[in-house]
């Protein structure tokens, strides 16, 4: 079966509204969209690692994926009653990067659930507004979304999107309802050494879009013991433009003083810190690499360490899934954290 035909319909509706948008503003603002830019210039006020860039960049990406034929291709997956009373679903929203929280929210309601969303401090503005679009094209979502600026309550079931710190106190207060309590996850990418410059260069897009703050954000790479970083170093440079963001110039220029009076060994490009290290998470402006021996280790060693990886960059089969450039589009069907959002809510 397929969700409400009218808020599916809506989804839809925004997705066209979004391709217009992006096709007037990408490159200025336009007039013909005057309170959508207002919207922009203020989440931008209110975080300063939302450049428009960047917003219009995510914007796009909804777009692309909000057409009728892709909503209804994902939820044909799934067995949805549009008779059943909609439960009310917390959402706890993170704000590292803009509209992060979508998915759920288009989940929530495409399952024939009401929303009640906490909104991160970092990122306020762009959803209300795409909200109250969706409700002009279908009046009964009033009903179905609702904002709290306090602690959630008198929700059946939550999703809660945050670090390893927030996710124990998640644990505290949402551990008696039924939940999705998500954690710190990082991704990587896998390099043979035989990668063209077009694919370095792709892979640029998945460590610096979003100045890598994102989870699916590339912030390592596993490399051969005869790596040639030159050959990486010259395929990022056209990235370098980054360094002139002064928050993400603040990070560099600390973590590379940090680094150095440590005696730490670091390779550099005067935009991007190199640095050999066990962790998956690294610093903004930094980006670690281990050594592999074999695939078969590394393929052992990913494994192992799945709870951590949100995704895996590589051209070989077996290794990694996402093609280099497209860790920042994934598809409806691909969740955080590889959890079924959709079955979850439907199984309530």
């Amino acid at each position: 079966m397929t969700a409400h035909l009218p808020i599916l319909e809506a989804f839809v509706k925004l997705g066209n509204y979004l391709t217009d948008f992006c096709e007037y503003s990408y490159e200025n603002p336009s007039e013909k969209h005057a309170n959508f830019e207002m919207v922009i210039t203020q989440a931008q006020q209110q975080n300063g690692w939302f450049t428009r860039e960047n917003i219009l960049f995510a914007l796009k990406q909804w777009s692309a994926l909000l057409t009728d034929g892709n909503l209804k291709q994902w939820l044909s997956n799934y067995n949805l009653n549009d008779g059943q009373t909609p439960k009310t679903i917390g959402i706890v929203m993170a704000g590292n990067i803009p509209m992060v929280g979508f998915h759920d929210f288009l989940s929530v309601l495409c399952s024939g659930n009401k929303v009640l969303a906490k909104l991160s401090s970092n990122d306020k503005a762009l959803l209300p507004y795409i909200t109250q679009y969706l409700i002009e094209q279908e009046p009964l979502l009033a009903e179905r979304i609702e904002f709290t600026e306090g602690k959630l309550e008198d929700f059946d079931a939550v999703i809660a999107t945050g670090s390893n710190n927030t996710s124990r106190y998640f644990e505290y207060y949402f551990g008696k309802k039924p939940n999705i309590i998500r954690k710190n996850r990082n991704s990587v990418a896998v390099l043979t050494g035989n990668e063209t410059q077009k694919e370095l260069k792709a892979l640029g897009e998945d460590i610096f879009r979003y100045y890598g703050l994102g989870c699916r954000n590339v912030s390592k790479i596993y490399v051969p013991r005869t790596y040639d970083f030159d050959l990486f170093f010259k395929a990022i440079f056209e990235h370098g433009a980054i360094i002139h963001q002064h928050k993400y110039a603040n990070n560099y220029d600390y973590n590379k003083a940090v680094y150095l009076m440590s005696n730490f060994k670091i390779r550099d490009n005067g935009f991007l810190i190199v640095k050999e290290d066990e962790s998956f998470a690294s610093p903004i402006a930094t980006l670690f690499y281990s050594y592999y021996e074999s695939e078969d280790e590394l393929r052992n060693h990913l494994k192992d360490n799945e709870t951590q990886i949100q995704c895996v960059v590589s051209s070989r089969k077996g290794l990694g899934d996402v093609p280099f450039g497209e860790t920042q589009m994934p598809k409806l069907h691909e969740y955080a954290d590889g959890v079924d959002t959709m079955e979850f809510l439907l199984q309530l």
